[in-house]
């Protein structure tokens, strides 16, 4: 079953899990909040999506800014980075869909549509 990794109290979050709801995509759903991905997921589901790693950042979350990762992230080497996202669920983009290969970051309804 595929894996729904969200925020509650996020609105992006809700309307995709609504949308998957809408479209009949059954999943499991998890806090991202209680219970913060690790890094050897962090590694599956980056390779898995192809996109660079920057990517899985919530770069406009409060603490992305307070800790002002948009000046250090590029000193960083990947290992760092990820083992940075595995601390926190707050600095990780949601929601993100897995579901064997496919893995998406964010709710963007066109990229969804290849769910379906």
């Amino acid at each position: 079953m595929a894996l729904f990794v969200c925020y509650p109290k996020c609105t992006t979050c809700r309307k995709a899990e609504k949308w998957l709801e809408e479209n009949g995509i059954a999943f499991e759903e998890r806090n991202i909040k209680e219970q913060n991905p690790t890094v050897e997921e962090l590694r599956e589901w980056h390779r898995k999506s192809g996109l660079e790693l920057k990517k899985f950042f919530n770069t406009s979350g409060l603490l992305y800014k307070s800790k002002g990762l948009s000046q250090k992230l590029s000193s960083m080497s990947e290992e760092e980075q990820f083992t940075l996202l595995s601390t926190d669920g707050m600095l990780v983009k949601r929601p993100i869909f897995v579901d064997g290969d496919t893995v998406l970051v964010g709710f963007k309804e066109e990229q969804w549509e290849k769910l379906k």
